[in-house]
């Protein structure tokens, strides 16, 4: 009579738990700090090992096969919770029933309720047992309700992300890099075109953080250019903020403060959802000879950078800021970090032809 008691308490402790996760992660909008989640373990476990095995194929494979994981692991989370609903609720009857009832029967009609199927077979049963099959009936409605609403949110707010990411290719590059995008708009207006640039970018990376905190596993969504990430367009934006915030003759100061501070705050507030720690790597991304080279670079397509010893110290201590945290999100998730200046071979994602003829497969403009 112990154990049917013990099974009843732990089934009922479950499916608390279960809808108090997916509560949590689907529904509630704020970050949760609490440490012990069955969510935070599934994708740290899983994560962890696909990233593994992804090491040892061909580099060429390695990126799809990384692509894979956020959705693939997003359906089988789903399907896992629908699972622990179902053995919990089966649990649950076969623990009041004492005994009474078979095990796999409890097991099958549960499942056929929570699928609204029906009652498995199953005719003669208490109030209470009726009870738990109208509760799991309308549980199984809801998680289908709020799985259905989910899924298209979450497919949204990739579109949205990806569709600046996608923008940012013909503005800084690709890889996107801090010199391009100044370079690249250093017209007439080139102030003023920084100015708007550092300004929608400002709204972007306010827009990449609420839409990650709501739905963390969107980090694990890749973007479809293996030279593109949200991580390397963030990446992007803060390394140009932090240069116009040092010194840019004409540029508007102020707004690369903005701009540096949101996408500040969404790299630590990133590395927080994630439990991550900032790194201190050994690599420096703007040793002083390359940042002289991007000076130059500069100076030559008509803008004016500073370039004094005040200026490189005020930019190493901006950097200290947030490349810590780029570090760890870099190694946490396997996403590279652009570097300062772009490689002179390298092609934007619009100039390169799938059907790879012609002039080593670049398109013509």
């Amino acid at each position: 009579m112990v154990l049917p008691v013990i099974l009843f308490i732990v089934a009922v402790l479950l499916v608390f738990l279960v809808l108090w996760e997916a509560f949590e992660t689907i529904v509630f909008p704020r970050r949760v700090t609490r440490r012990i989640r069955l969510t935070r373990f599934f994708f740290g476990m899983t994560w962890s090992g696909w990233k593994q095995i992804a090491r040892f194929l061909p580099e060429s494979r390695r990126e799809n096969m990384l692509s894979i994981y956020g959705p693939l692991s997003l359906l089988v989370w789903l399907i896992l919770w629908a699972f622990l609903l179902i053995a919990s609720f089966g649990l649950l009857r076969w623990g009041w029933a004492a005994g009474k009832l078979g095990l796999g029967a409890c097991l099958y009609s549960s499942g056929s309720i929570f699928f609204t199927l029906g009652l498995g077979g199953q005719r003669s049963l208490s109030a209470f047992l009726r009870f738990v099959c109208v509760v799991e009936a309308g549980t199984g409605l809801g998680f289908l309700a709020i799985v259905i609403g989910y899924l298209p949110a979450l497919n949204q707010s990739f579109s949205r992300r990806e569709v600046n990411i996608a923008l940012l290719d013909s503005r800084a590059g690709s890889p996107p890099t801090a010199e391009e995008m100044l370079r690249r708009h250093s017209d007439e207006y080139g102030m003023d075109s920084i100015r708007q640039l550092l300004h929608e970018w400002e709204r972007w990376s306010s827009e990449l953080l609420e839409s990650h905190l709501s739905y963390p596993v969107l980090a694990y969504f890749r973007s479809q250019h293996d030279n593109q990430s949200w991580l390397a367009s963030l990446t992007c934006v803060l390394d140009a903020g932090a240069f116009v915030m040092v010194g840019l003759e004409g540029a508007c100061t102020h707004q690369a403060q903005l701009t540096f501070a949101m996408a500040r705050h969404t790299v630590v507030d990133l590395c927080l959802i994630f439990g991550l720690r900032p790194v201190s790597n050994s690599r420096d991304r703007l040793p002083p000879e390359t940042l002289a080279g991007m000076r130059a670079g500069l100076v030559e397509a008509g803008l004016r950078p500073r370039g004094d010893k005040e200026a490189d110290l005020k930019l190493s201590e901006l950097r200290s800021l947030y490349e810590p945290y780029l570090f760890a999100l870099s190694e946490h998730f396997g996403l590279g970090l652009p570097n300062w200046r772009p490689d002179p071979e390298a092609a934007d994602n619009w100039q390169i032809s799938e059907w790879r003829q012609g002039a080593g497969g670049r398109g013509h403009f």
